[in-house]
C-alpha cells in the first residue's frame, strides 16, 4: 500500500481515492472435494464463510454478469486483477469463455483451485491467457487425500501441474493450510514439490472463528457486522502437536529450497502457536488491508467486502450499481471506518488470513 493510500486509510477510510487491487470472483457455488477444515466440505452451511461461498443463485455466474464486471473493471480500474477464487473455478461453466473475454480486454486473471481437474483444463488456461495460478494442497499424497476426501486428488493435482508447466511457464504458487492432520508431514510435502519450478509455497495457519469469539464480537458489532463460527467443525485445536509443529517450522524456515517458502502469519514458537490456536481473542495481526484493497462479487451480482472470509455484508450489486459506486458505497465505507476506529481489526477478525502486521 502506497504512502498516500495509507494516509487515506487512516484519516478518511469511508472514502478511498484509490481503486481495488483485486476483484475476487465467486464464479460458482459448487466444490468437487470435501475438505475436513472447510465449512462447505463439512456442510456447515449457515456460517458466513459457507453463505459467502455457496449461498447464492444461480449456481454459475452468468456470462452476461462476467462481461459487465470485466467491462467496468477495464473502464474504472484497468490495473485491478480478476481473481477466480470461489468456490471451485475449474468447474465454472463459462471458464473458457470468460478467460477469453478478459484476455481480450487485457485484464490480469488468476485462478485459485484445488487442481483436481487441472490436467483436463491445462490447454484452456493457456489459450485463455491465464496470468497466474494458485493451488491449494494439504500435504503429501496420503495426508492430502484423507483431508480432501478423495483417493486420487493429490495425484491428479500433481499431474495437472506437470501438464500445465509442459505447455507454458505460467507462475504457479502452492498454499497449504496447517491442520492437526498434516503436522509432522510438512517437510515431506516440500520434498514432493521440489521437482516443480514453483513461484512460491506458502504455509498458512488455520483461519477460524470460535463460538466464544463470535459471541464477544456480536455483543459489540453484531447489529451491522454479524459474526458466526467459521471452519471449526470437526477440528480440535487441543489435538495440535505444538512441540512438533514448532520443530518442523524451524527446520523449514532454516532449510534451503528451490522456491521461496513462507509461513503466514509469522507464528513459529510453541508459545505463539498456543496463543494463536488456543486464545483467538488475542490479536496476532494488527490490521486488515484486504477491505481496503479487494471486493468479492458473487454469482448473483451481489458484492461483499474483501473475500469469502469476510462478513456477509452486501455493499452493492453489479446489476444495480457501477463498480466505482460500490467501491465507495456507504456500507463498505462504514466497515472501513469501524475497522480503523477499532485499531484495524474487529474481534472476529483476529484469525483471518487478512489480519497482517
Amino acid at each position: 500500500m502506497s504512502k498516500l493510500a495509507t494516509i487515506n486509510r487512516r484519516l478518511f477510510p469511508q472514502h478511498l481515492f484509490h481503486g481495488p487491487q483485486w476483484m475476487v470472483l465467486g464464479v460458482n457455488n459448487i466444490c468437487n472435494l470435501h475438505c475436513k477444515m472447510c465449512d462447505v466440505g463439512t456442510q456447515q452451511l449457515d456460517t458466513n464463510f459457507a453463505v459467502n461461498l455457496v449461498g447464492t443463485h444461480p449456481l454459475h455466474m452468468p456470462m452476461e454478469l462476467f462481461r459487465r464486471i470485466a467491462d467496468q473493471t477495464k473502464k474504472y480500474y484497468p490495473t485491478a486483477k480478476l481473481g477466480y477464487a470461489f468456490t471451485e473455478p475449474l468447474v465454472y461453466k463459462y471458464l473458457e469463455e470468460s478467460l477469453a473475454y478478459a484476455n481480450q480486454l487485457e485484464l490480469y486473471t488468476a485462478i485459485t483451485t484445488n487442481a483436481l481437474n487441472l490436467r483436463q483444463k491445462a490447454d484452456m488456461l493457456v489459450n485463455g491467457g491465464l496470468n497466474k495460478l494458485f493451488i491449494s494442497l494439504d500435504g503429501p499424497e496420503d495426508i492430502h487425500n484423507e483431508i480432501r476426501g478423495h483417493k486420487s486428488s493429490h495425484q491428479r493435482a500433481l499431474e495437472g501441474i506437470e501438464a500445465l508447466l509442459s505447455k507454458k511457464d505460467i507462475p504457479i504458487s502452492v498454499f497449504c493450510v496447517i491442520t492437526e492432520w498434516n503436522i509432522g508431514h510438512l517437510e515431506r510435502f516440500l520434498e514432493e514439490l521440489k521437482r516443480f519450478p514453483l513461484e512460491q509455497v506458502g504455509f498458512m495457519h488455520s483461519n477460524f472463528i470460535t463460538q466464544d469469539n463470535a459471541n464477544a464480537h456480536n455483543l459489540l458489532f453484531g447489529e451491522h457486522y454479524k459474526a458466526t463460527t467459521s471452519n471449526i467443525d470437526g477440528i480440535d485445536f487441543n489435538a495440535y502437536d505444538f512441540d512438533l509443529l514448532e520443530q518442523e517450522l524451524a527446520v523449514i524456515s532454516q532449510a534451503k529450497h528451490s522456491f521461496p517458502v513462507t509461513v503466514h502469519p509469522h507464528v513459529f514458537s510453541k508459545t505463539d502457536l498456543e496463543q494463536y490456536y488456543l486464545r483467538p481473542e488475542q490479536k496476532v495481526g494488527k490490521t486488515c488491508l484486504d477491505v481496503f484493497n479487494n471486493i468479492m462479487i458473487k454469482s448473483d451480482g451481489s458484492v461483499i467486502p474483501a473475500h469469502g472470509r469476510c462478513y456477509n455484508l452486501t455493499i452493492g450489486n453489479v446489476y444495480e450499481q457501477e463498480l466505482n459506486q460500490i467501491w465507495n458505497s456507504k456500507e463498505i465505507g462504514g466497515l472501513r471506518k469501524a475497522l480503523t476506529k477499532n485499531g484495524g481489526l474487529l474481534p472476529a477478525c483476529t484469525r483471518c488470513c487478512s489480519a497482517v502486521g
